[in-house]
């Protein structure tokens, strides 16, 4: 039996990378998808195959994120193509390349508008009707980046150090009324994020970095995060030997000091 046949799942940042190898793991356990990213052509793609791996429908809703005044409507759009949505998936970011003293202002507020702001407007709008149907699943994207500091990610590592904060915080208000939540933390997977990166001045890194490109396979975290989605987990990590410097962090904070500043961020 399929996992997730008939639920209703809405994903941003599908058109590629971790959201659109998630919507082809989605697709094969039956659920119907809303997708959502900038590029309308791929994401078009994305719907068309997600249908052919067994997803009764997958549905495009493109959408720029930086356009924080829309996003809560976008937010009531994605509901109402099925009527409901069960899972949530905060997928969609973008990273950053830059020190803080170099970096601009308007990087740093693009990046936390993007990774940040948008899932709190578009979690704002979902969570009540998640609650008045009775609860739901609220998965979010962050990073081991999220779990300490790492050079030239100011703005990146803020905002995925804010989400944890948030949806822990969704989590901890709303459980008893069936709201259960899920932290993705991917150390490096062999996307496109690195070359998308925003730079100092907003230039566009346009590069793969040697650690991204050494990750694991968008395909397997994808599959990953189903399962801990389907098994209501509270945090799921993906990525390789990288991941051990959340352990170190927790234990050795110290050492993990010490070893942050030693990392080739490139």
């Amino acid at each position: 039996m399929n996992k997730f046949q008939d639920k209703v799942v809405w994903i941003t940042g599908s058109s590629s990378g971790i959201g659109e190898a998630t919507a082809y793991s989605f697709a094969k356990e039956g659920a119907k998808l809303v997708l959502t990213a900038l590029e309308d052509d791929l994401l078009k793609k994305v719907a068309d195959r997600c249908m052919e791996l067994g997803s009764p429908k997958a549905v495009a809703l493109p959408f720029d994120l930086s356009r924080k005044d829309q996003v809560e409507e976008l937010a009531d759009k994605a509901w109402n193509v099925f009527g409901s949505i069960d899972v949530f998936y905060n997928n969609a970011g973008i990273s950053q390349r830059g020190t803080t003293c170099d970096t601009e202002m308007r990087v740093i507020n693009k990046v936390m508008d993007i990774n940040y702001f948008a899932p709190v407007l578009m979690t704002k709008v979902i969570l009540p009707r998640m609650i008045e149907r009775g609860g739901g699943q609220l998965v979010v994207t962050t990073s081991i980046n999220g779990r300490f500091g790492f050079p030239l990610r100011c703005a990146y590592s803020s905002s995925k150090h804010a989400l944890y904060g948030f949806f822990e915080t969704v989590q901890a208000e709303y459980y008893k009324a069936g709201i259960r939540v899920t932290i993705v933390c991917p150390g490096r997977v062999q996307t496109r994020i690195s070359f998308y990166a925003l730079e100092k001045d907003g230039k566009q890194h346009a590069k793969m970095d040697a650690g991204q490109a050494g990750g694991c396979t968008p395909d397997e975290a994808g599959r990953r995060i189903v399962r801990a989605v389907y098994r209501r987990k509270r945090e799921v990590l993906v990525g390789r030997k990288e991941l051990l410097m959340v352990y170190i962090k927790r234990f050795f904070p110290g050492l993990c000091a010490r070893i942050a500043r030693s990392i080739n961020p490139m």
